[in-house]
């Protein structure tokens, strides 16, 4: 082999050699930024690239994606005076390799500084109390400065968020107290309602308890008087029947006579000694008349149902006291012999 061939061959490995160190494969959500003799030429984008060798250089390889940036702690001191220590994330993406390769020499650490600044203005506008219940709004004024400031940096502020806010020690006891005092107060006002909610409940439910168990009384009062009275009304109804079915009926004042001794004897079965009177003693007497013409017992004359004087003797003068008492028995007997003469006629 010639000297000459030996010559090419190592040319051709060198070629070989530099087209390969030249190729360049950008991954995805990356750039590369490339100068040209020392000045900004272009931005690789994902994909297959080849760099002119010894003209073209790879200044910057740049991430795309969205970064988190979680700074130290900073010391900020309130509106009202009270220093406190608060730890903020900040999340950012780079949208313009170029601005973030030739607008500033330091993005990241330009931005922790800006965001310990910004922490501090926007907090020295407020109270402590207010620092603590207002995350939110601090979250937004932030994420509004850095977003503004950094946009000539190529940097995309997305988000930030405060993560703690530490005030001193002797603060957060008496935060503690206040807070546990604010908690028992509120424990106090609710034990109290919900007592008060109890009794009204229990006073209406026994308002509404009275005022069913009246009514239902009421109702049953209601009931008993109306069932009393349609027994009354059928009670009379049915001797109101009775009699009209004995009246059509025509049953002879002799036949009803009867039924009336028969229920003479039912009334007067028993043991207990019973007077009975009549109710018309010429009824009585008549009766007892027309028994005996029918058995032939005493005179054929008709009775005479009025009854007759009976001479009485004359009193004595001479006896006084004694006289009156015998008229009076005399009377008596002769009225007894009377009337045993009038029965038995």
């Amino acid at each position: 082999m010639s000297f000459g061939t030996i010559i090419l061959i190592v040319i051709l490995i060198l070629l070989v050699g530099i087209i390969v160190r030249n190729v360049r494969i950008v991954p995805q959500q990356h750039e590369y930024v490339i100068e040209f003799l020392g000045k900004y030429r272009k931005t690789w984008g994902a994909g297959l690239h080849i760099k002119i060798p010894f003209l073209e250089a790879i200044v910057n390889k740049i991430s795309l994606k969205e970064q988190t940036l979680d700074f130290p702690p900073q010391n900020v001191i309130t509106k009202d005076n009270v220093t406190i220590t608060v730890d903020s994330v900040v999340f950012s993406r780079v949208f313009s390799s170029k601005d973030y390769t030739y607008g500033i020499e330091d993005a990241l650490y330009a931005l922790e500084n800006l965001t310990a600044t910004t922490l501090r203005n926007i907090l020295g506008e407020m109270e402590l109390d207010q620092t603590l219940s207002s995350r939110q709004e601090i979250n937004a004024k932030m994420e509004a400065i850095l977003d503004a400031a950094t946009d000539p940096w190529g940097l995309k502020v997305t988000r930030v968020e405060i993560k703690n806010i530490n005030p001193p020690r002797d603060i957060e006891e008496a935060m503690a107290k206040q807070m546990k005092a604010e908690r028992e107060k509120r424990q106090a006002v609710l034990e109290a309602e919900a007592h008060k909610e109890s009794v009204m409940r229990r006073a209406e439910g026994d308002k509404e308890a009275k005022i069913m168990a009246a009514q239902a009384e009421m109702e049953a009062k209601i009931a008993i008087a109306k069932g009393d009275a349609e027994a009354i009304r059928l009670t009379y109804e049915a001797q109101a029947t009775g009699l009209k079915y004995l009246s059509q009926a025509n049953i002879q004042e002799s036949v009803l006579r009867l039924r009336g001794i028969d229920a003479l004897k039912d009334v007067a079965d028993g043991r207990a000694t019973k007077i009975f009177m009549p109710t018309d003693l010429s009824d009585v007497v008549s009766v007892i008349g027309a028994i005996g013409e029918t058995l032939g017992v005493g005179d054929a004359e008709p009775v005479d149902k009025e009854p007759k004087a009976v001479p009485l003797p004359p009193e004595d003068p001479c006896h006084g006291d004694n006289s009156s008492k015998i008229t009076q028995e005399i009377n008596a007997q002769q009225r007894g012999d009377w009337l045993k003469t009038h029965l038995t006629k």
